[in-house]
């Protein structure tokens, strides 16, 4: 699981320096500003929206669909906020229940050994850590994902690159919008449940349909 580290593995070694504090606070943008230019326009469907959603799962639980490319937040009976998701390229794709862990703000990255080695034989040299800022993968905030207290190394985070959002384009992890990833951290407290559908089946039987848009909840409460 080592190997699943989040981060997007095609950053090369200009991109990947890290920035100095001074210049990381002077650079953070506000929370509803987006300060990387996006290549294309995001497909309608990957936009934040409050959705009809039923399922057995308690509110305040996380159900991230990684076949489908969207992460559900349980709001209540019937309602859930629906974004998009980017998540592992083929081969590193991964399922199971987590909780929320730890939580940070403009996350440093501290990419595995593992991945520093592959990326190197690939040309792209990754850095040791790379601290929080507007150039960091993690983006502006990160939820870490643990299991039985530990670590699992995989994450939740938003991106600097939100032309991704709808494709296999990290090492595994579950990467947002910097404005939706945002909007998530101010409603999973530590502990949320997590459950992430994917390869292996090692989420067991999970219970939700994605019933459309609720078009009252999302101009009023999305």
């Amino acid at each position: 699981m080592a190997m699943g580290m989040a981060g997007a593995i095609f950053f090369t070694a200009q991109n990947a320096s890290a920035i100095g504090p001074a210049a990381r606070h002077a650079e953070r943008p506000a929370s509803d500003v987006t300060l990387v230019a996006q290549r294309k326009e995001l497909p309608e469907k990957y936009k934040r929206r409050v959705v009809r959603f039923s399922t057995t799962e308690r509110p305040g639980t996380i159900i991230v669909d990684t076949n489908n490319k969207f992460l559900y937040y349980i709001e209540g009976p019937n309602r859930a906020t629906r974004y998009g998701i980017g998540v592992g390229r083929d081969g590193f794709g991964w399922s199971g229940v987590v909780n929320v862990g730890r939580k940070a703000e403009w996350p440093s990255w501290t990419p595995p050994a593992e991945m520093r080695a592959r990326e190197r034989r690939a040309g792209r040299i990754l850095p040791a850590v790379q601290e929080g800022g507007i150039d960091n993968p993690l983006g502006a905030r990160a939820l870490y994902l643990y299991k039985g207290g530990r670590d699992t190394i995989f994450r939740i985070h938003g991106t600097n690159q939100p032309w991704t959002i709808g494709l296999n384009m990290s090492s595994g992890c579950i990467r947002m919008m910097n404005k939706d990833v945002e909007h998530l951290y101010a409603r999973a407290d530590i502990g949320t449940r997590v459950i992430v559908i994917g390869p292996g089946n090692r989420h067991g039987n999970v219970d939700y349909k994605d019933r459309g848009i609720d078009i009252f909840g999302t101009i009023f409460g999305g």
